[in-house]
């Protein structure tokens, strides 16, 4: 029995991942199927690298990618779909990082929650000055 859902598992994340990079790429941007480290030790070409994700660029808000794009989309695949996902962020090249397969982290070891707001937040040079003469670093007010 183990043997069957190890084999659906791998399947279900494989099929997940090509689905994303040939559906997505409409809103998110250029996307390509990569391998992914898993928690068992094995590697699966289960990742998407969404090379600059346009949601983010346009939004310009770190709160938004978090709050509209990663928890929900970890979540809904997770819940509806049966597979695991982890989604990186990265707000300095704008590009995110899909790994199937990987559960994300517990929201207080998440550390895309503690970050900064975006150099190209509209909001966020005002923040910036404040936080400097605070001398600390203003998280987004949307995370």
């Amino acid at each position: 029995m183990f043997f069957l859902f190890r084999i659906y598992h791998v399947f279900a994340t494989l099929f997940e991942a090509r689905v994303t990079a040939l559906s997505c790429q409409w809103l998110m941007g250029r996307c390509t199927v990569n391998s992914v480290d898993l928690p068992d030790g094995t590697s699966l070409n289960s990742g998407v690298l969404v090379e600059r994700c346009k949601y983010l660029e346009e939004s310009k808000c770190l709160g938004i990618c978090i709050n509209t794009c990663k928890l929900p989309t970890q979540t809904f695949i997770k819940d509806y779909m049966g597979v695991p996902l982890m989604m990186e962020p990265n707000f300095t090249d704008y590009s995110c990082q899909f790994k199937f397969g990987v559960l994300p982290p517990m929201p207080s070891e998440d550390k895309t929650l503690t970050e900064p707001c975006l150099e190209i937040c509209l909001n966020a040079t005002r923040r910036r000055q404040v936080g400097k003469n605070e001398n600390k670093i203003i998280q987004c007010p949307k995370v």
